[in-house]
């Protein structure tokens, strides 16, 4: 972790980070509002090492929208059937319609990243990969799509210390598979393979940006601040809605069956 002049770290505190974020995320109910009224698709491509932080940011941003709006996406391992269709087969389905936000929990770039160090696919594979990416982003971006992509960066010893602490902690130990640890030792390698497609795959039309993600919630902030300054002017009327007031009392509960509710937690 970075340190500030008088020794101390400069990693973001959680109050601030919260204050901050509602900020962010009102802007992003901005966004939702827009994306409704003018039915433009919005796809989020989040990408990075293991631990980087991709499902914090996305938790971030999709907490207080409308989650019939905006869906993560978050493929398994592909079948024996995916296997054998073209590769981007499977992506289209989960491509948003009008008005809706996807966000990619990794996405079709597997393929230039896990797949190709860990030997999960050939290296014609990958190299086959990354000459069709610019030209089926080109056809979704010429089709009116938005689409931004992010890598998440991370230094190892922070990767090291998020490792450690999913072994300890049994509400993230899910996040660690043994794919994760084989990974650990190729973080050069990784390394190497995201150099290769960011050569190959940051266009005009579908640009890269790159995050520190060192601090979970300042990369949190930063992206959603990059994104929210990248799409263009986003306010539209809200929808008024009337809300008179009963003209009764308030009625509580009652159960003409011999259904009940079960006893409350203790």
């Amino acid at each position: 972790m970075k340190k500030t002049k008088n020794g101390k770290s400069d990693k973001l505190g959680k109050d601030e980070y919260f204050e901050k974020l509602a900020v962010l995320q009102l802007e992003l109910n901005d966004v939702a509002r827009w994306l409704q009224h003018t039915g433009k698709r919005l796809v989020v491509v989040l990408e990075g090492r293991d631990t980087a932080g991709k499902g914090g940011v996305i938790t971030a941003m999709a907490e207080t929208l409308n989650p019939r709006q905006c869906r993560t996406v978050a493929l398994a391992k592909p079948s024996d059937r995916e296997q054998t269709q073209w590769y981007f087969q499977r992506y289209v389905p989960h491509l948003p319609a009008a008005g809706e936000i996807v966000l990619f929990d990794r996405s079709w770039y597997n393929r230039a990243g896990v797949e190709r160090v860990m030997g999960f696919c050939s290296e014609d594979e990958a190299k086959a990969f990354l000459k069709q990416a610019p030209v089926f982003e080109k056809m979704l971006v010429d089709d009116g799509v938005l689409l931004f992509k992010y890598w998440l960066t991370v230094d190892q010893a922070q990767q090291e210390e998020r490792f450690a602490e999913r072994i300890i902690d049994p509400l993230k130990r899910w996040k660690l598979s043994p794919i994760d640890v084989q990974a650990r030792e190729k973080y050069a390698d990784y390394g190497r393979a995201r150099d290769t497609m960011l050569k190959a795959t940051h266009t005009a039309q579908a640009p890269w940006a790159l995050v520190d993600f060192n601090d979970q919630r300042r990369g949190r902030l930063t992206l959603i601040r990059h994104l929210l300054d990248h799409i263009p002017e986003r306010l539209v009327p809200e929808i008024k809605i009337d809300f008179p007031p009963l003209d009764h009392k308030p009625l509580s509960e009652r159960f003409g069956t011999h259904f009940k509710p079960i006893p409350s937690f203790r």
